[in-house]
């Protein structure tokens, strides 16, 4: 009987996995160091710069990197949120808002979420189903950049009106017949929006679909996430719209509240 011999297992050297480099580069960024320049990444992974900004740019394109304008360094983008559990785990905001998203839940009967921004677009990351058979719900971690959804006019209602202008002009938030005769009736409506307190989406985006969002504020003043209802159309009337927004505001003050928001 001749012995068979087993085949070599080849092993990719390290640095020749793109996988690898990609993970190297996010590792770079550290609680002590979370804001990095092309030089710093590839001095500490050991590659190009030229290879370090194909990754980064890469990146970038998927919200998991984000460059500021002015230093052109990178720090982590909140695009890691759609692929990492423990990341939304460790929210604070996502943390402190779950009993009261099963308040509003409950006291609604429609589905109650919790989204973010990530600059330019509202992000869910967490939800408390309504308890009908009839419901709408998201999948965590999806991304809206319609103009017309209520977390997004929330987001939108408390940013600079020329950074909103320049959102819609470029398409990167969109709008339904974007002429400038729309823009400027967006921008009222957002208006509108901030000084009521809540956004509605009554069917705009979906026909199916209703959407009522407050914003939640941090004890900077700062818009940190919003509050929304998400209900089937034919269950909310215009009537009730201004119920459910009430409802919003409620749940979306009590976060801002332990948040250290001023009650005000």
């Amino acid at each position: 009987m001749v012995a068979q011999t087993a085949e070599p297992t080849t092993v990719e050297p390290r640095g020749a996995s793109v996988i690898v480099n990609v993970i190297d580069v996010l590792r770079c960024f550290t609680a002590e160091q979370p804001v990095l320049g092309v030089t710093e990444i590839a001095t500490r992974v050991g590659l190009h710069k030229s290879s370090i900004s194909r990754i980064l740019a890469t990146l970038e394109l998927e919200r998991i990197v984000q460059r500021d304008a002015e230093t052109r360094k990178y720090s982590l983008g909140l695009g890691l949120i759609a692929v990492s559990g423990p990341l939304l785990a460790n929210l604070d905001v996502r943390r402190v808002s779950f009993p009261f998203l099963e308040e509003l839940a409950l006291e609604t009967g429609e589905t109650a979420v919790l989204t973010i921004w990530d600059g330019l677009e509202s992000i869910s990351v967490e939800q408390i189903p309504s308890i009908h058979q009839v419901k709408h719900t998201s999948a965590m971690g999806s991304r809206y950049n319609t103009a017309l959804s209520a977390s997004v006019q929330v987001f939108l209602a408390h940013e600079e009106e020329k950074r909103v202008v320049d959102m819609l002009e470029s398409g990167a938030v969109v709008l339904p017949r974007n002429t400038a005769a729309a823009r400027a009736a967006y921008l009222k409506r957002l208006r509108t929006v901030r000084k009521r307190g809540y956004a509605a989406n009554h069917g705009e985006s979906s026909s199916e679909e209703v959407g009522v969002a407050a914003p939640i504020f941090d004890h900077r003043g700062t818009v940190v996430a919003c509050a929304l209802v998400a209900a089937p159309y034919y269950r909310v009337s215009t009537e009730k719209l201004g119920d459910l927004g009430a409802a919003c505001v409620r749940a979306a003050r009590h976060v801002g509240t332990r948040l250290g928001a001023s009650p005000a």
